[in-house]
């Protein structure tokens, strides 16, 4: 999500929340889903409020500057459909920081690694290379992280549930399930 404002300060985390330095002291919550919270300490003051994927927002601050926002998402319609054709083109696909022959994070090393071991086919994409698709994808899959997993065309996970069912063996047979498919 790429939030656009005017003011001294934004901080965007990777889920839709942000915060912005001065306010006024109150809770509201809208009916758009926005939520709204703001307070002022002698030393600091502070609005926050969390964001659904889309909204243009206006506030009159207590110094009668106008506070402006436009939020959208990084997922187009375009890159929707882009993706939906490639996660269902392969079996098994990993979205990852580098490639398989030279992963550039040792998250991607280690699914590259286990995929490797399961002798399974398994095509890479490398979403350094495209910072629109590394920030749609984390939307699209609603996973902030990288890599991510995909198997017959539905997103399995990242590294961490990645090693937890290829331990407990999950993995293989969902694998070798996608292959005879």
């Amino acid at each position: 999500m790429r939030c656009l404002g005017a003011l001294e300060s934004v901080r965007v985390s990777p889920l839709p929340s942000l915060s912005v330095n001065g306010g006024t002291g109150k809770e509201v919550t809208l009916a758009t889903g926005l939520h709204l919270r703001y307070s002022t300490t002698p030393l600091r003051s502070s609005l926050s409020f969390t964001l659904p994927n889309s909204f243009f927002f206006r506030t009159r601050a207590p110094s009668q500057r106008t506070v402006s926002f436009y939020c959208h998402s990084s997922l187009t319609p375009e890159l929707k459909t882009t993706l939906d054709k490639v996660v269902s083109s392969q079996k098994v696909i990993l979205f990852m920081k580098g490639t398989k022959d030279f992963p550039q994070c040792g998250f991607s090393n280690t699914v590259v690694q286990i995929l490797r071991s399961l002798n399974v086919p398994f095509e890479t994409i490398n979403i350094l290379e495209n910072e629109m698709l590394r920030q749609g994808l984390k939307e699209y899959s609603s996973w902030p992280t990288f890599p991510q997993l995909y198997i017959e065309g539905e997103f399995f996970g990242g590294c961490d549930i990645t090693v937890e069912a290829y331990k407990s063996g999950e993995l293989q047979e969902l694998v070798e399930k996608a292959m005879c498919s």
